[in-house]
């Protein structure tokens, strides 16, 4: 029999505050990525079309992840 451990009040808020640093950090990530994209799009060198159409195409690489998912 598999016993489960419980997290103590500590342990739930330093978890807490990882999550909040996670969030921020793929908040940061998400900006700048945006912000490329917005500018290779104003400059000519993209157009939403082809950044749309790419994403698209990668995205179709995770329809099926290499390993399974509970």
């Amino acid at each position: 029999m598999e016993r489960t451990r419980t997290l103590t009040a500590m342990e739930e808020v330093h978890m807490a505050a990882k999550l909040a640093d996670l969030k921020e950090e793929h908040y940061r990530n998400t900006l700048a990525l945006s912000t490329i994209i917005e500018l290779l799009v104003d400059k000519g060198i993209l157009t939403r079309e082809e950044v749309e159409r790419k994403a698209a195409e990668l995205d179709s690489f995770m329809a099926h992840p290499p390993y399974p998912m509970v």
